[in-house]
């Protein structure tokens, strides 16, 4: 072959190559708008002052959109790093993300419940955050002990009680609500509630089945009527007389405190001369095949800090995970409680034991 002709075969490849390197169709922006993400607005900041974080940072999250919308806005406005996230139960976004795997477009998982990021964590979904912030903004019970994933906001479940018919001094322990002093006085919300099955999990911890199954056992019996579907029904169910005593998130109380002042129930913080008030978190982590890893460790650390952490409070009535951080006044009000130190994660560890436990005292 003559050098002509080689230099002509090599300039035609080299326009095929040229000609074939464009964007292919189906660009990551038009699957992401597919898949119906939601972006928090642009409010004109700059990047340039984010090294190594380079899009946005892609959330999945089972929390409505109303509780996190206003955190990933100022996020934005202070760091210039946009976010688009995703909204849906927890069961269906971790099926999801399980189901993507490396192709998956989400950076963050965030979810309610300790027990739902452990079994994330378990199934290899999340990757361990080495960062400095998070080990000094958040306790170590509040954390995966091998840093998959971290404690935003806590959620107290505690007793809950009629200020008409039940003098507070009667009340003491989780595992004293199976008393008969009890007996068709209590209303609890389902079983199937994960809130319960972290409950239940964390005292088979400190008690062991046996105990425990007894325990529950004995709630069954002081059950005045069927389990109720939410925490906020059997509230009012004490409020209107129906029964006297319950197991509630605190912030329920306080949506409804928030609609009636005069609203006749009130908390009381179990287990103050023991373990401690059971508590839960929502939290987050980072994805094993984030996209933006950089990105999604900032979002989390700022997560963690003074302003957003008050907003948790403000938006939801949950605790500051944060121990500097005060709550709102409404949340302050309910005074000071000592948490049961126990590390949420046993909350997923033992969720198995506690539904089928659960199932065996015919709590359904």
């Amino acid at each position: 072959m003559s050098r002509l002709y080689l230099n002509i075969l090599i300039f035609i490849l080299f326009i095929c190559l040229v000609a074939c390197s464009g964007e292919p169709e189906g660009t990551e922006s038009d699957q992401l708008n597919a898949n119906t993400l939601q972006s928090a607005p642009d409010q004109g900041a700059s990047q340039t002052a984010n090294p190594g974080v380079s899009g946005p940072v892609i959330v999945y999250s089972s929390r409505q959109e109303h509780l996190i919308k206003p955190l990933f806005d100022r996020f934005t406005a202070e760091t210039g790093i946009k976010v688009q996230y995703q909204t849906g139960e927890e069961g269906p976004l971790i099926a999801r993300l399980q189901a993507e795997g490396e192709q998956t477009f989400a950076d963050i998982l965030y979810t309610v419940d300790a027990g739902n990021l452990w079994s994330a964590a378990e199934k290899g979904l999340l990757a361990p955050i080495n960062s400095e912030i998070l080990e000094k903004n958040i306790p170590a019970h509040l954390q995966d002990p091998l840093n998959r994933w971290f404690g935003l906001s806590v959620r107290a479940r505690t007793i809950v009680y009629s200020m008409a018919r039940v003098n507070p001094s009667e009340l003491s322990t989780y595992s004293a609500l199976a008393e008969p002093k009890w007996e068709d006085r209590l209303c609890l919300r389902t079983s199937r509630k994960v809130y319960n099955m972290s409950l239940v999990a964390t005292m088979i911890e400190r008690l062991g089945e046996t105990e425990t199954q007894k325990v529950v056992e004995g709630w069954v019996n002081n059950l005045e009527t069927r389990v109720f579907s939410s925490d906020a029904l059997f509230i009012e169910a004490i409020a209107a007389g129906q029964c006297d005593v319950g197991l509630v998130n605190t912030y329920y109380l306080g949506q409804l405190l928030g609609e009636d002042p005069e609203l006749p129930v009130a908390l009381h913080w179990a287990n103050q001369n023991s373990s401690g008030v059971h508590v839960n978190i929502s939290g987050a982590g980072v994805t094993t095949y984030a996209k933006n890893r950089a990105g999604a460790v900032r979002l989390i650390e700022w997560l963690s800090t003074s302003e957003p952490q008050y907003l948790f409070s403000e938006l939801n009535l949950e605790f500051p995970a944060n121990p500097e951080v005060t709550p709102v006044a409404l949340v302050a009000s309910w005074g000071d409680f000592k948490q049961d130190k126990l590390n949420v994660e046993a909350a997923g560890r033992l969720q198995a034991k506690a539904a089928m436990l659960m199932d065996r005292a015919d709590y359904r």
